[in-house]
Formats: C-alpha cells, structure tokens, sequence
C-alpha cells in the first residue's frame, strides 16, 4: 500500500510540474472560464483526463508487448530521465520573468463545441505532450505495472489529480479575483516541482542505464 501511494504522489508532483507551465490547456481554460464560468475548469480537466485516459491503456498494452522486451526498458527510462531534466532546465531558466500575472492575462482559442472537447483538443495542439507520453509517461509505466492494475491506476489517478487540482485554482482565480497567489509563490513553487523533476529525472536515466548494463538498482516496485 505505501507502495502505491509513493506511485501516486510521485505522479502527482510531476504532473503538477506540467500543469503548472503555461500552454495550450491553460490558455483555453482561462478563456473558456472567462467565457462559461468556474465549472469550465474542472470540465476542461475531464477532457484532458480521458484522452490521457485512452493514452495510459494504449501505453499499458503496449508494455505488455513491447516496453519490456530486452534493453528496450532502459531506453525509455534514459529518455524519459532526459525529458524531465529539460523540462527541469526550462522551468529554472524563464523562472525569474514568470509572472501569474500575465499568465492570466493571456487568452487561448475558445471552443463552442465546449471545455470537455476544448481539454481534449487543446492537450492534442500541444506539440510537447506527445513526447512527454512517450517518454516520461512510458517510464512510469515501465515502473507500475510491475503493480499490475493498482499501480498504473495510482499513476494515471494522481496525474490527472495534479490537472484538476490546477485547473480548477486558476477556474477559482479568475472567477472569484486573484487574491490568493502572489508571483513570488508562484514562482517558488515552480523552483520546487523543477528541483522535483531534476531527481525523479537523474533516478529514471540511472534506472534505465542500470537496465541496460544488467544492473540492479530500487524502482517504485520495489519501495
């Protein structure tokens, strides 16, 4: 049971990380909530967590397949590890010049078909979501489904948990005034979940190149 939830924290905080980052999601649920009201949040969530939802079963029926035959599991954890430290490394870079502010300021497309399809559609505009999947994504499914079922439900749980938690504090900024966040904190909280994404990163990229070697080293299994 610890197990697990070390799975779903784990998962929550990187994907924490990415919501936080401004982008195509958070752009539309600004302009969706502006538009349609505070429920616009939590539905642009649900939209974002069902495509995630049909990308974590496809990845789940690829592992059994292909992501654990041979090196191929070291692979995708160097990957992975490597797209977290850039993704690390950006975060810690812009740092300095983000601002909530203009991040709220800003206006993404609206959508009159609605903010469940505007969370599906705007996930899919997203160039870096892809390659989050298939990597850092791909990882943490190498590392559960030694769980079975349990372990890729805590994960996909607590990444989604991460969106909707999110999305629906900026829902609540902009509909009830932006009092409950400075730029400073927000910013501290950037520089704590980058220096998350540095470990978790350096621990993938360790992981997969002690797969590769024939090593041995802890995973979330085995915690």
């Amino acid at each position: 049971m610890e197990s697990l939830l070390l799975v779903f924290l784990t998962s929550f905080f990187v994907g924490m990380s990415g919501a936080l980052t401004p982008g195509p999601v958070l752009l539309v649920t600004i302009t969706e909530t502006a538009r349609r009201g505070f429920m616009a949040g939590p539905a642009i969530a649900l939209g974002h967590g069902l495509l995630e939802l049909v990308t974590v079963v496809l990845l789940t029926l690829g592992v059994s397949q292909i992501l654990r035959v041979g090196i191929v599991p070291g692979l995708v954890g160097l990957l992975g590890g490597a797209f977290l430290l850039w993704m690390a490394h950006g975060m810690l870079r812009g740092v300095g010049h983000l601002s909530l502010s203009n991040v709220l300021l800003e206006r993404g497309s609206s959508l009159a078909a609605g903010p469940v399809v505007a969370g599906i559609t705007a996930s899919l505009a997203n160039p870096y979501w892809l390659v989050w999947w298939a990597t850092v994504g791909a990882s943490f499914i190498v590392n559960t489904t030694s769980f079975g079922f349990l372990g890729v439900a805590s994960f996909y749980v607590g990444h989604v948990s991460a969106d909707l938690v999110w999305l629906t504090f900026v829902a609540g900024l902009i509909t009830t005034g932006r009092r409950l966040m400075t730029d400073a904190v927000y910013r501290g909280i950037i520089v704590v979940c980058a220096l998350f994404l540095v470990a978790l990163g350096l621990f993938f990229m360790l992981s997969g190149a002690a797969t590769i070697m024939g090593l041995e080293l802890i995973s979330l299994a085995q915690t």
